[in-house]
């Protein structure tokens, strides 16, 4: 089993997706006021298919909610994931 983990590179306004220290998926975002607008995710093709997009989306919001910030979610991915589960309404810019 792979070793997951998200890391925020605020230099570069996107988080990756690590698994066993090799990027593997990535969120894109820009700063705007007090919330993030995500606008593309990604997974390595050879990757798809192992909820991969679901942890990584987790493991943003859990960055933006420790931080206090909020989501706009322009991605399709992220804002159906967000969409589905209530407990991440309160994140809604």
């Amino acid at each position: 089993m792979d070793e997951l983990e998200v890391l925020h590179d605020e230099g570069r306004h996107r988080y990756e997706l690590v698994a066993d220290g090799t990027v593997v998926g990535l969120a894109e975002y820009r700063p705007e006021g007090d919330a993030d607008v995500v606008t593309h995710t990604r997974i390595d093709p050879s990757r798809r298919g192992q909820g991969l997009g679901a942890v990584l989306v987790e493991g943003v919001l859990a960055d933006l909610r420790a931080r206090g910030r909020l989501v706009v979610p322009q991605c399709w991915y992220v804002a159906d994931h967000v969409r589905d589960r209530p407990e991440h309404h309160d994140l809604l810019a």
